[in-house]
């Protein structure tokens, strides 16, 4: 097994060694992929953040409509509470006479 290994890394060194020149195109095109594959990656981060600040925005200003939706109907039953109070006082002044 080690005699394998001996000889497998001794073809690598001398692959390398006769294919250097060659490697060289081949590393920078690697390279060039790997710049192409960062950008794209970052422009999906970019676009992943710009929908989380829209999602946000948008929960926000759901939240801001159900507050003032809540108030205006705690308005209106407080309006209509004091009215049915009214109407009762009024129906038991008018029973009492």
């Amino acid at each position: 097994m080690k005699k394998s290994l001996l000889a497998a890394a001794l073809m690598s060194l001398f692959l390398a060694a006769c294919g250097q020149q060659a490697s060289a195109p081949a590393a920078a095109s690697a390279a060039s992929e790997a710049a192409s594959a960062v950008d794209a990656a970052a422009s999906a981060v970019d676009a992943a953040a710009s929908e989380v600040s829209a999602a946000a925005s948008a929960t926000e200003a759901a939240a801001a409509s159900a507050t003032d939706a809540a108030a205006s109907a705690a308005d209106t039953a407080a309006t209509a509470a004091a009215s049915a109070a009214d109407a009762a006082a009024s129906a038991a002044a008018s029973a009492a006479k």
